[in-house]
Order: C-alpha cells, then sequence, then structure tokens
C-alpha cells in the first residue's frame, strides 16, 4: 500500500491539506495543498494517486512572482519551439541555461519550485536575456541593405 504525501508549508511547517481548488478559486481546477493559516497553495500532478505537488506551497507574493516569472522566461522556450524544437526539449534546455545562470541544482531549478527571491532572481536573468538577444540582433546586417 502506498504512504500518503506529507506536504509541509515552507512559510510556517505545518501539514498542508488537500482540497478541491474550488473552494480558493470558486471554480474546480483540481485539488491543491492547502496551508490555510498563511494562505499558501500548490496544484497537483493531475491523475497522480498521491497528489504529488507541482511544486512547493506558495503564498500570495510568491504565486504573483511565479506568474511574473512564467511571463519572462516562457516566451524563450516558446520561441525555439516556433523553430522546430521539440516543446519538451525548448523547455529543458532553457531551464537548463536558468539553472547555470542562477547557480542552482537541477531538482530546485524550476518557477513552481522557487521562492520569492529565487522568482526575483530569474526575472531580472531573464531580462539580460532579452537585453543580449536583442543587442545580438542589433548587430545584425539589415536584410533590407
Amino acid at each position: 500500500m502506498t504512504e500518503p504525501l506529507t506536504v509541509l508549508c515552507p512559510y510556517c511547517g505545518h501539514g498542508a491539506e488537500l482540497i478541491d481548488s474550488g473552494r480558493v478559486y470558486h471554480k474546480s481546477y483540481g485539488m491543491i495543498w492547502i496551508c490555510q493559516p498563511c494562505q499558501a497553495w500548490v496544484g497537483v500532478h493531475k491523475d497522480h494517486k498521491q497528489h504529488k505537488p507541482l511544486g512547493t506551497l506558495a503564498n500570495a507574493e510568491t504565486r504573483k512572482l511565479r506568474s511574473a516569472a512564467h511571463e519572462v522566461f516562457d516566451p524563450f522556450w516558446k520561441e525555439l519551439a516556433e523553430q522546430g524544437v521539440h516543446r519538451g526539449k525548448a523547455r529543458r534546455e532553457l531551464y537548463l541555461r536558468l539553472r547555470t545562470d542562477m547557480g542552482i541544482d537541477r531538482r530546485a531549478c524550476h518557477i513552481a519550485k522557487f521562492d520569492a527571491d529565487a522568482c526575483r532572481t530569474a526575472i531580472e536573468i531573464c531580462a539580460r536575456w532579452k537585453r543580449e538577444a536583442a543587442e545580438a540582433a542589433s548587430q545584425l546586417p539589415d536584410a533590407s541593405e
């Protein structure tokens, strides 16, 4: 028999409760782990028998920063996918680059696992990537010449 998961809140250390997300969002998107006192939660992997969390519980600030991090990170791997790289491979490659630039372990490098500070760092790194890409593009010869 499989042991039930224990998911701890990173803010207070208490065990999280598994509930339907409809209790938070007023529409069900599946199950979530939640720490009621901290109002920190995380979604779960679809169809996982033990309701494995998608990342770590996040409070309002961290949820907002994770969303902002995805807004600046996702366009990079999506551009690779548009160029013909398999979506999964594109994401893995970009997470490898992010991990290298952040100097963190592979297992810790996923936006769904980031705390607020890691999100801020990832956002800064992606802004640098964007500047570097713009600078590189400005060095290309003009096609109209």
